[in-house]
């Protein structure tokens, strides 16, 4: 009904590339065409770049995505049991405070392995942090020599010779008070002394 070419008796086959049926005759014609169609790659319409022809606003071209940086290992894992020994620890607290028990001792410090260790105070920090404090503490270290065993011998020193400077004093009592034990001492010690409004 469509074409003279195309009776109702005559046989359809399917085109191997984009699997529409033709008439024999047709699909001669048809394949080689489709074949070519379809094995041209189209490139993707850039909007942009047709919007921004023949005008003089120039064409900024994507800057180059960065290199996603690795994914590191998650330590899922060890912070999981951190948590339940966290939780553990709180529990036994409860329960010693409930029956009135002394508490038990904290659970010990976990080193976050993520965390990096400055090699000039010994301290972790992230990563970020990390960077930003070796390069102040090896600027500091460098001036001045840092020695924990020194410093703790110097804070003693500065401790004692405080108390050199400043001796304790004894507490002073009033005049009235020391008046009142002389009394007793020299007095007799066997007398209590008397009350307001009791009869002598």
């Amino acid at each position: 009904a469509f074409g003279s070419h195309t009776d109702g008796n005559q046989e359809l086959l399917p085109c191997e590339v984009c699997g529409r049926r033709f008439a024999a005759d047709v699909l001669e014609r048809h394949g080689p065409i489709c074949r070519k169609l379809f094995n041209k790659k189209r490139k993707p319409f850039n909007s942009l770049k047709q919007r921004l022809q023949g005008t003089d606003i120039p064409i900024v071209r994507k800057a180059p995505q960065s290199k996603p940086q690795p994914v590191r290992r998650s330590n899922w894992r060890q912070q999981h049991e951190d948590f339940i020994n966290a939780i553990r620890s709180a529990k036994q607290c409860t329960l010693a405070i409930k029956e009135g028990r002394p508490l038990p001792p904290p659970p010990p410090p976990t080193i976050n392995p993520d965390y990096i260790q400055c090699p000039y105070c010994m301290r972790r920090f992230n990563e970020t942090a990390a960077n930003r404090h070796i390069n102040f503490c090896k600027d500091q270290s460098s001036r001045r020599v840092f020695d924990p065993a020194q410093t703790a011998a110097k804070l003693a020193s500065r401790g004692q010779a405080k108390a050199q400077m400043h001796p304790k004093k004894e507490p002073t009592v009033t005049s009235a008070v020391g008046a009142l034990l002389q009394n007793r001492a020299l007095g007799a010690p066997n007398v209590a002394p008397t009350r307001p409004g009791e009869l002598e």
